[in-house]
């Protein structure tokens, strides 16, 4: 029998939609046309971004596809276009704002395509857990990382706080400098990549304490040793539903398979994967494995899917769980979702853009220069 229970991937969907309704009611074909014919007519003016783990029918009309922050960083690279079109969620919109020139508009086809983990991180929250655990550690001994994952209000936290951002692909190299500094880390919003990235730098899981944002507590694994991590009990609700019994039941009828994560699975299933990493490394793994290779992956299965079709004929391809569902919000934008906010610009009529105010982009970019200034080092 199945559970009526709503998961944490579906429940943006619920959210009222506030598209025109005739928008919903023309069919593929005449919504493809009127994206191409919005598209041709904008020109250069325009560039369509699409995150991995869009819809097919949307990263079909995408300039450039890709993980969050390099689309936010191909967007601040881009100074020729007036509007830039995200098709992924809020916060990555908000990266893209605050990195692009204030002249350029950055729209989200979807304002309710938000992020279930971001929104488990609220700044009013992150001041209440800072003011205890510096009143616990001192005030000077506690060095914030965010997760690009996270709101501009986090991003600017964290940099009024002398911290940084972090991605799963550079996450061992900002958490290894972060290590360096002395200090404890608090790393949010994000427990999993967290915790699988300190493991993976030598940090063992009874120096890695937990953040309940929801009680206000922390939570020690051991009282007879001081925590050097502590982690915000945040977590991506489609990458929390890949489990064990995937990994053993994939095992089972497919031997000679290789299993790929993504970091932001929890640390049991990191660690019985034959690999973890980003969504590009996910992609690049996949790509230069040689012809016959056969791989399970555990991420997003818009981006599964693709994979599949791309290289059915030349390697075999699962989804680490085929019931797994994919990303709620990503799924929110579709195809009217992108008529209308093309139509919208035309029309001069700006309600999908996105804005991070003038402070809350001074300070966050002060986190993500951090990080783009670890990298280099």
């Amino acid at each position: 029998m199945e559970s009526n229970k709503i998961t944490e991937c579906q429940e943006q969907n619920l959210k009222v939609d506030k598209i025109p309704e005739h928008y919903l009611k023309l069919d593929d074909d005449a919504l493809r046309e009127k994206i191409k014919v919005a598209k041709k007519t904008l020109g250069n003016k325009l560039y369509i971004m699409a995150h991995h783990y869009q819809k097919d029918e949307v990263v079909e009309f995408a300039d450039v596809t890709g993980d969050s922050l390099y689309l936010s960083m191909e967007a601040a690279k881009n100074k020729s276009v007036e509007h830039i079109i995200f098709c992924g969620v809020h916060f990555m919109a908000e990266t893209a704002d605050i990195l692009s020139e204030s002249w350029q508009n950055v729209y989200l086809p979807d304002e309710n395509a938000g992020c279930s983990m971001a929104d488990m991180a609220n700044r009013l929250d992150l001041e209440i857990a800072w003011a205890e655990l510096t009143g616990k550690f001192g005030s000077s001994n506690i060095i914030p990382l965010t997760y690009v994952n996270s709101t501009a209000q986090i991003k600017a936290f964290v940099g009024e706080n002398g911290g940084a951002c972090i991605t799963s692909t550079n996450a061992e190299t900002i958490v290894k400098w972060a290590l360096g500094q002395n200090k404890k880390i608090l790393f949010l919003p994000d427990q999993h990549l967290g915790r699988n990235t300190a493991y993976n730098l030598g940090v063992e899981l009874e120096q890695m304490a937990v953040w309940n944002h929801k009680n206000g507590k922390l939570i020690l694994p051991s009282t007879d040793v001081e925590p050097l991590i502590i982690l915000w009990d945040g977590y991506c609700a489609v990458h929390q539903q890949f489990t064990m019994k995937n990994i053993e039941k994939m095992r089972l009828e497919h031997p000679d398979v290789q299993i790929i994560v993504h970091p932001e699975c929890n640390f049991e299933v990191v660690q019985n994967a034959d690999f973890a990493g980003s969504t590009n490394k996910i992609i690049e793994t996949v790509q230069n494995a040689p012809n016959g290779s056969k791989f399970a992956i555990g991420t997003d299965n818009n981006l599964v899917g693709r994979l599949q079709q791309k290289y059915k004929d030349e390697k075999e391809i699962y989804f680490l769980n085929f019931y797994s569902c994919s990303c709620a919000t990503m799924n929110r934008i579709r195809l009217p979702h992108l008529a209308w906010n093309l139509d919208n610009i035309l029309n001069g009529n700006y309600q999908q853009k996105i804005e991070v105010d003038k402070q809350t982009a001074t300070s966050a970019l002060k986190s993500l220069e951090k990080m783009f200034k670890i990298m280099q080092n």
